[in-house]
């Protein structure tokens, strides 16, 4: 049975934040009926009763799970504290998720193998708490999780051999090639824990490598991570999730180009 298509809602952060009807109204004419929010505790009721309205699902969720706090990955903005387990599980109940999966921790907490293993027991510890709801979790990588060696061992190959088996892994396909790691053979490498991918494609020209947000991120099929090969790599792939960090141009038409990519592949 081919992955669940969904859509990342920070791809578009601004417009939702300026207007959540409008804003999800366009993403159902482009097609999709999975999303995944971002930031969904504080907002758990209105997400839900607009979800209901477009025809939406949000079978996984972005919150954090590992992390006391949060800054920005470029550094910038004002640190704040995140919910608490129960928040975040609970509004997930009430938007109906399955997995809610921790989005980032910093690059300063991969630089050995003890500050992997601190982020595996947390999120354990969240599965564990996380499972009187019904509910799973998981982890959500950028670049530097990769970049990271480990005894010859890449971070976050590290953090998955030291997570329990119910504790899921969602592989930034973008991300990973970013890294520069062979992304098919990585997602063979992790197997049966990755149960949901991000769905991103970019030019990976190097001068635009090192700016951020990415200034090279195209629709699905464009550019050249190796989407396809990764898709086939993933043997128990739940839920495949276009996301962009950012686009220069009709982001609409981005996801739905993206959609179409993925649906195309899965023959439907």
């Amino acid at each position: 049975m081919p992955p669940t298509t969904s859509v990342q809602l920070f791809t578009v952060n601004t417009a939702l934040d300026a207007d959540l009807e409008g804003t999800l109204s366009k993403i159902a004419e482009a097609g999709f009926t999975s999303v995944e929010p971002y930031d969904f505790v504080r907002r758990a009721d209105a997400l839900a009763d607009a979800f209901r309205v477009h025809g939406l699902f949000a079978p996984t969720g972005h919150a954090f799970l590992a992390s006391d706090s949060f800054v920005r990955p470029d550094g910038t903005g004002t640190t704040v504290e995140v919910p608490t387990h129960d928040e975040v599980f609970a509004a997930a109940k009430t938007l109906g998720m399955t997995i809610v999966i921790d989005p980032y921790t910093v690059p300063a907490r991969w630089e050995t193998r003890e500050q992997i293993e601190d982020t595996a027991r947390r999120l354990n510890a969240a599965a564990a708490a996380a499972a009187p709801h019904g509910l799973r979790v998981g982890y959500h990588n950028h670049a530097h999780e990769l970049e990271a060696q480990i005894d010859g061992e890449t971070g976050l190959e590290v953090l998955a051999s030291l997570l329990d088996p119910e504790v899921a892994l969602e592989v930034d396909l973008y991300w990973a090639a970013r890294a520069g790691v062979d992304v098919p053979a990585l997602l063979q490498r992790l197997g049966d824990r990755v149960k949901a991918v991000h769905v991103k494609d970019g030019t990976l020209a190097p001068e635009l490598l090192d700016a951020y947000p990415p200034a090279d991120q195209v629709p699905a099929g464009e550019g050249t991570v190796p989407l396809a090969e990764a898709l086939d790599a993933a043997s128990a792939l739940e839920y495949a999730v276009v996301e962009f960090d950012a686009y220069d141009g009709d982001i609409f038409e981005a996801v739905r180009t993206s959609r179409v990519f993925l649906d195309e592949r899965a023959g439907r």
